[in-house]
């Protein structure tokens, strides 16, 4: 996404200058704001490939989006919470933006390559069962499937899950047990 709008990066900063980086990325700096995607895009492309199902072209656009939304507003960020914080919440509103706009279609089925992320990757004998568990929880209707990323992985409160995805704190509770019991019907009928 970056890589075409400047050159290789000299040296990155380290993480306790990320203020100094955010600033400078604020204030016009396209490198700086490079390292910034370069050290948090990893992480939140993994947030936004779940929520999306495990389907990299929606996750993809989601995280675009999302960066494309902090560079508008980095200008008015006031570093009252971490940079880090702030750009994982614009990543999980693109990534529920694009299952609205694309209105929750379900997809046929996940390429084993949609499932190769770095960060995903296990190199022991429960490479399987990771890669088992990504594919169920692909199938999970959006709704739970964003409930159960959001608290079970992310570790989201249930008010603020409410909140992002503007339902009853009840409501979330019970999307999330039906997560749970969908992935477990689901992952026995593997076995």
């Amino acid at each position: 996404m970056l890589d075409t709008l400047t050159p290789a990066l000299d040296t990155p900063l380290p993480a306790h200058d990320e203020p100094e980086m955010v600033r400078a990325a604020a204030a016009g700096d396209v490198a700086a704001y490079e390292q910034l995607y370069r050290r948090h895009a990893p992480r939140l492309f993994a947030v936004v490939w779940r929520l999306c199902g495990g389907q990299q072209a929606r996750a993809e656009d989601a995280l675009q989006e999302a960066f494309l939304q902090a560079w508008k507003a980095l200008p008015a960020f006031r570093m009252d919470s971490s940079v880090a914080t702030w750009l994982h919440r614009l990543a999980v509103n693109a990534a529920l933006m694009e299952l609205r706009a694309r209105g929750n279609q379900a997809h046929d089925s996940l390429d084993d390559a949609d499932l190769d992320l770095p960060e995903m990757q296990v190199h022991d004998r429960c490479a399987g069962t990771e890669r088992d568990l990504e594919r169920v929880l692909a199938t999970l209707p959006p709704r739970a499937r964003a409930v159960l990323v959001l608290h079970d992985i992310e570790g989201w409160k249930h008010s603020e899950i409410a909140e992002q995805l503007q339902m009853a704190v009840g409501s979330s509770k019970a999307q999330l047990h039906r997560a749970r019991g969908l992935l477990r019907a689901r992952l026995g009928d593997m076995t």
